[in-house]
């Protein structure tokens, strides 16, 4: 076995805090990632507080995952020792359902094995990227340019393709109309490839201070949702909306802003369901989706595509032993616009 460390969160209740713990050994098909920084989803404390489902605990949490291969298995033929990688959401699955067979990982039917808060095949718990350590299974690890700041690479993991993966589900590019609600981690990074796919990108934000940094991001416009004015003259002008937003809110007043046959995309993922009236849907066509992460073949591809356009997570680092504060200012919307867990002061 393998000797790590981490911050766990011992309980649902209890802050994380330092935890020493085995990983498994390298199998014949691992490779053992020495792990640079992790960045920190606002799933990380769904998941630490129970906000979801009851947990396994001790929970390391940690799903967006760079660092560098220090070891390989003696039949791991895609990584070498030296190479930059990366782990998302899940570390395993099944490799035979229809989602597995067509890249859809994620979904798969029997079981993906998440990175965290998870049981792997052998029943065992998983423990995510708040570690100094890491082992994979080569097909889950993902190929890391050396073109980006590895910091800002992180959230690609996770917060990238979250926002990458629908936004190219729906074609979203030239001559389309992309509304972004919220400009946090998830937000930011959507504004980021809105445009870099062509489209004409607005923010939409209840905070009239995010204006400026909205269009440094690459937005045309931003439209502050606490003003009914500006909301009203948005009426019926969108093709597609991205919902960034974590938090309880109501969806309404976004799908106004709709054109017919719009669609919106919830990536938020807040905890109580939506209340949309059958009506607002019926009048205009209007597509009410959801998006969970990428699946093994399309997360590569955005990581590709980032390495490419020269795109990464605007991110502010953060020592290990400040990641309960981190939380807390994550819930306050207080980062611009992703922590970053730099591995070294673990």
């Amino acid at each position: 076995m393998i000797q790590a460390k981490a911050y766990a969160a011992q309980a649902a209740d209890t802050p994380l805090a330092p935890w020493n713990f085995e990983r498994r050994d390298v199998g014949p098909q691992d490779v053992l990632i020495e792990i640079a920084y992790c960045g920190v989803c606002h799933t990380d404390v769904h998941q630490a507080r129970n906000e979801w489902f009851p947990g396994i605990f001790p929970m390391v949490p940690g799903h967006e995952i760079v660092g560098k291969i220090v070891q390989v298995g003696t039949h791991a033929k895609k990584h070498k020792p030296g190479d930059l990688a990366g782990v998302g959401v899940m570390v395993d699955s099944c490799r035979t359902c229809e989602d597995c067979r067509n890249g859809q990982e994620q979904f798969c039917s029997v079981s993906p094995v998440l990175t965290y808060n998870n049981r792997d095949k052998n029943g065992q718990p998983v423990y995510g990227g708040y570690s100094n350590y890491i082992v994979v299974h080569e097909d889950f690890v993902l190929r890391v340019s050396g073109k980006l700041d590895l910091a800002g690479v992180a959230p690609l993991l996770c917060a990238g393709i979250t926002t990458y993966s629908p936004l190219r589900r729906w074609n979203v590019g030239k001559g389309h109309k992309l509304a972004v609600v919220g400009l946090g981690g998830l937000g930011h990074m959507a504004v980021k490839f809105g445009a870099a796919f062509g489209a004409d990108v607005t923010v939409l934000s209840t905070s009239p201070n995010k204006a400026e940094a909205a269009r440094r991001l690459g937005a045309n416009r931003l439209v502050v949702t606490k003003d009914e004015d500006q909301m009203k003259a948005a009426q019926r002008s969108f093709d597609f909306i991205i919902d960034t937003v974590a938090a309880d809110h109501d969806i309404n007043p976004y799908l106004a802003t709709l054109r017919t046959n719009g669609v919106y995309v919830n990536v938020g993922m807040p905890v109580q369901p939506f209340q949309v009236p059958s009506f607002t849907l019926a009048m205009g066509n209007k597509v009410v989706a959801g998006s969970g992460a990428g699946g093994l073949p399309e997360t590569q591809e955005m990581l590709d595509f980032c390495a490419e356009k020269n795109i990464a997570a605007d991110v502010e680092l953060v020592n290990m032993k400040d990641i309960n504060a981190a939380f807390e200012r994550m819930l306050r919307g207080d980062v611009l616009y992703r922590f970053v867990i730099d591995m070294k002061t673990l």
